[in-house]
């Protein structure tokens, strides 16, 4: 497997300082937790998030640059193959793909395969994808106040995958907490899977953090191709679950 570096600076924000709880509190409280999710908190289901509008469509539009039509790989590398410095950049880029294993379709393939929570001294929580939730309808439910890690697995094949994303968005009683977008980057096909990371972050803490969070996360390239799109629920508890 590939494990691929962390986002560059300025692909996530840092995160809040952590949320403060005070006997008393009341409604500024889902305010303040609210500012406790960064960028790269945990993921989402129920857009009815009457505060602040949903505007992941309209910023996926934005984001979207015309790249002309898409021609299969093998058409590609036959392209320009009397330029040195274009026939050195496409191996570059390339690598060591199988063209035999690529065919002749245009269009990228993404597999998003599984969700991998990583926190300090507890076994990885693999989530294969899509998630199967347990008896309460959670994908997964964590501790409050405790460090974990995201770790995707995904493969990509038929063609090169420009400009892959991930946004995941999370609310909380209907109100948006999180709103997270990362550029993951540009990857060429192969058969052994990519691995990326996240930045480690910090779930919060006390008794307004715990609950029930709904969640919906997706996974688009620079040409709005959606490989990715599922929605969820997942808990915050007291304690760690107790091993079935």
């Amino acid at each position: 497997m590939e494990t691929l570096e962390k986002p560059a600076p300025g692909e996530t924000s840092v995160a809040p300082p952590p949320l403060q709880h005070h006997e008393g509190e009341d409604a500024d409280d889902a305010e303040k937790l609210s500012r406790k999710f960064s960028t790269t908190s945990l993921c989402s289901t129920e857009n009815n998030d009457d505060d602040e509008p949903e505007d992941d469509e309209e910023d996926d539009k934005n984001l979207q640059v015309p790249l002309g039509p898409q021609v299969p790989l093998k058409e590609q590398l036959e392209m320009d193959k009397d330029d040195e410095s274009l026939r050195r950049w496409k191996e570059q880029l390339l690598g060591s793909v199988d063209l035999s294993d690529v065919g002749d379709v245009a269009e990228p393939e993404v597999k998003i395969q599984s969700l991998t929570i990583v926190t300090p001294n507890r076994p990885d929580l693999v989530l294969p994808i899509p998630f199967v939730p347990n008896a309460k309808g959670y994908a997964f439910c964590l501790k409050d106040g405790s460090r974990y890690r995201l770790k995707f697995s995904f493969t990509v094949t038929n063609n090169i995958v420009s400009g892959l994303r991930y946004t995941n968005t999370v609310w909380k009683t209907g109100v948006r907490v999180e709103n997270t977008k990362v550029m993951l980057g540009t990857f060429s096909p192969q058969k052994e899977p990519y691995i990326y990371e996240l930045e480690e972050e910090t779930t919060p803490s006390g008794i307004f953090a715990r609950g029930s969070y709904s969640a919906k996360t997706k996974f688009v390239d620079d040409d709005g191709k959606c490989y990715l799109d599922i929605s969820y629920f997942f808990e915050i508890r007291k304690d760690w679950p107790t091993p079935s």
